[in-house]
């Protein structure tokens, strides 16, 4: 006992030497190196930052140019007079063909003082100034601040101001003379967007109440961006969507005025620095690492007794402490890294801040379902892999088990969040290798900071837990970063929840029904049935409110269930009718859709070919094996299937080839398109004539005028459904209605949609 003891002794002194050598040289060594890697790496980010502020600068100077063009015509007493006079020759003249051809301006408009567009001219043509109304959502902040309104865009230098103090012979206008100018997304472009007050420069009398206002948009194209990389010798200067990533290229975030990312401003950097990092720094870096060499090899024998012992304690604290798939720190290792930095006197005593993510891998369960439990444990590791090669040393990464991980960033700068984000996003821009398949995946990220967002380990982490469920719910594929109104909403969507669970226990939701009538017939032929919940406390609430929040507590399937039992009661009411019923593609992707159908059929003994289940596009997206197996299935019960909302995000015409469907849903934003849009028409008789070739009824939803009800039976059409006919009814309503409506009487040479409500 008393050797084992002394072997201690001399086993912890001679750690205790080894160590206090390799301090001492590590610590002198790294000293030099960083003050040597300082020296050059500040060099360097004093003449990119310069840079940076030199094209901000030449930025912020071709705004001020447009608003100088602007004012070239908009001060001016004539103009005052001929657009007082609605001179359209004038306005055209001195403002549409001179500002777009003299300085190359994309879009001019003239608003009177209420706002209203006079004049439009849009890429060199003069246009219905009406246009203008398209493009009034994208340039209102602008004219707001025009003006005099507060402005919620980013400020910008008021240089025109200053230009001003030149002109003795403006000066009576200063007192009114407004304008504005800001860097905008237009259309997903960027563009300077300017507004200007129209005033006389000679005689102020000549100015009845508010002045009219000149509003154009100038799109910063690529010739745009090089005429300022000229101007400051930056001769490679671009505008790209994505960052470079290439040596010695700057890559700027360049976002609008309106908090809008429209791209990167790059160029090459000059690097005063690299002498010294290139050829000082390895020179003394080799210097360094040949002296730590030598004292390794004289006190490796030495070392090597102590990291012997060192060795079997560090094993077991590492198997205690982290994933045994991954092999990164777990659950437990992390929730005592941050306690242990919130509580250190030093975070304390500074206010140091720290940021921690909580990542969930998007529809990781569809990869699980589809490749494998093998295969999502491969992924796993893979995810580990890449975030270990995208974050710093100091960053902790663990996993929390299943899909989930989080990360430790601490201390953290003000900038901590946004930048780990990214580099979180970066890990996941490229494919993963899964069993020889390449697989996309995206991440859900949430962000919470200390001490803003929590004293505690538990606090910070639920806090960036509800951050990370407001990312999933917004869509996914995002970093959410949480704020007090998070935790609100939690609360409200909770509560929502426990209503909607209620609801369903309770039998308090309500299907109504919207009449489908046949262009032939003028009959009413069926019928759709739309979910319609009354809260107790927010009332009538809308589907697109509470669906979105029963998908993610797991409610669509028994939501869905009774939305079809309730259909199929009520269809009883109207055995001459087809009833449509909506399916949710949660139905398609994870529940028992086939068996629930052959259940319920059984239980109300009803007629499938009665009944027609909508799928929306998205079902189409993501057309998997099973997917076209239930559709083969729901077909061969009997059951009738129409594609919805034709027309909207990803329709294609190919689906109507490869999927057999009864009919097509034309979506309402073609139909009321009809009147203004000729490629609307187009369209619709282009999938009129497809579908009706591959014998499909086309339905016509949203239909509100006569005019919209003609043309659309017109191009083909074989229903329609709308406003125009009735609003939807409860199935007592319904009868009703259906009572009244056998009552008419067409009219002679009325047209049979016209008939259907009485010519």
């Amino acid at each position: 006992m008393l050797y084992d003891g002394r072997a201690d002794h001399i086993s912890g002194d001679l750690r205790r030497l080894i160590a206090m050598i390799g301090v001492a040289i590590a610590f002198f060594g790294v000293l030099l190196l960083a003050i040597i890697a300082y020296a050059g790496w500040s060099a360097n980010q004093t003449a990119t930052e310069r840079e940076r502020m030199l094209v901000e600068n030449a930025l912020n100077q071709r705004v001020t140019r447009v608003l100088s063009e602007q004012k070239s015509v908009a001060w001016w007493d004539d103009a005052v007079v001929k657009i007082a006079a609605n001179d359209l020759d004038f306005m055209q003249t001195e403002f549409g063909i001179y500002l777009t051809e003299t300085y190359g301006h994309d879009e001019v408009y003239i608003l009177n003082s209420e706002g209203q567009p006079l004049y439009a001219r849009i890429k060199s043509q003069t246009v219905d100034s009406n246009s203008f109304e398209r493009r009034r959502p994208e340039v209102e902040a602008v004219i707001s601040e025009a003006q005099g309104g507060k402005s919620r865009l980013k400020a910008r230098p008021d240089m025109l101001r200053a230009d001003q103090a030149n002109y003795q012979v403006l000066a009576p206008m200063t007192s009114v003379a407004r304008w504005a100018a800001h860097i905008c997304s237009v259309d997903g472009h960027p563009a300077v967007i300017a507004a200007m007050t129209i005033l006389p420069n000679v005689d102020m009398n000549l100015l009845k109440g508010k002045p009219n206002l000149l509003v154009s948009v100038k799109f910063i194209d690529d010739t745009f961006i090089s005429e300022i990389g000229r101007s400051l010798l930056l001769n490679d200067l671009k505008l790209v969507p994505k960052p470079n990533s290439a040596d010695a290229v700057v890559s700027e975030p360049f976002v609008g005025d309106d908090d809008i990312p429209i791209g990167y401003l790059t160029w090459t950097t000059r690097r005063p620095g690299q002498v010294l990092l290139t050829i000082i720094l390895p020179l003394v870096a080799f210097a360094v690492a040949a002296t730590g060499l030598l004292s390794r090899i004289m006190f490796r024998r030495l070392k090597r007794t102590s990291m012997a012992l060192a060795h079997s304690e560090s094993q077991a604290r590492h198997e205690a402490k982290h994933d045994a798939l991954s092999g990164l720190p777990n659950r437990v290792h992390m929730v005592e890294k941050i306690e242990a930095f919130l509580h250190s006197p030093v975070a304390k005593r500074t206010g140091q801040r720290a940021v921690a993510a909580y990542i969930d891998i998007d529809r990781f369960k569809d990869i699980n379902d589809t490749l494998g439990h093998e295969a999502g444990d491969q992924l796993i590791s893979a995810v580990a892999q890449r975030l270990v090669g995208r974050l710093r040393p100091q960053d902790f990464l663990s996993r929390f088990g299943g899909d989930e991980f989080a990360i430790l960033c601490a201390p953290a700068g003000h900038e901590a969040a946004v930048t780990l984000a990214r580099r979180i996003a970066q890990a996941f821009e490229s494919p993963f290798n899964v069993k020889g398949q390449n697989i996309r995946v995206t991440a859900s990220i949430g962000l919470a900071v200390a001490p803003e967002n929590g004293t505690s380990a538990d606090e910070l982490m639920r806090h960036a837990d509800i951050a990370l469920y407001e990312a999933k719910n917004q869509g996914r594929d995002r970093a959410i970063l949480f704020c007090t109104e998070m935790a609100k909403q939690v609360e409200h969507r909770r509560s929502i929840e426990l209503a909607l669970r209620n609801a369903l226990d309770d039998d308090a939701l309500d299907l109504h029904y919207q009449p489908i009538v046949s262009c032939q017939t003028g009959a009413v032929i069926g019928v759709e049935a739309l979910l319609r919940w009354e809260h107790p406390i927010y009332g009538e609430m809308s589907p697109a409110d509470f669906i979105p929040i029963a998908e993610n507590a797991g409610l669509i399937p028994s939501l869905g269930e009774w939305v079809l039992t309730r259909a199929m009661t009520d269809a009883k009411k109207w055995p001459e009718l087809e009833v449509s019923v909506n399916l949710s593609p949660v139905q398609m992707r994870h529940v028992d859709l086939e068996g629930t159908l052959r259940r319920l059929i059984a239980e109300h003994q009803i007629d499938p070919r009665r009944f027609t289940l909508e799928i929306t596009e998205n079902v189409m997206l993501e057309a998997t094996d099973r997917v076209n197996t239930i559709l083969d299935a729901i077909r061969a019960m009997g059951f009738k299937t129409a594609l919805d909302d034709f027309g909207t995000g990803y329709s294609s015409l190919s689906y109507l080839c490869t999927f057999r469907f009864d009919k097509i849903k034309i979506d309402r934003s073609f139909v009321a398109r009809i009147s203004e849009i000729d490629t609307s028409r187009t369209i619709i008789k282009s999938v009129v004539a497809l579908g009706r070739g591959l014998g499909m009824s086309i339905v016509a939803e949203g239909v509100e005028t006569e005019f919209e009800a003609d043309m659309m039976a017109q191009f083909g059409c074989t229903e329609l459904q709308g406003f125009y006919f009735a609003r939807p009814l409860t199935a007592e309503d319904m009868a009703e209605f259906l009572k009244s409506f056998r009552a008419r009487q067409p009219a002679s040479g009325t047209p049979p949609h016209r008939a259907a409500i009485g010519g």
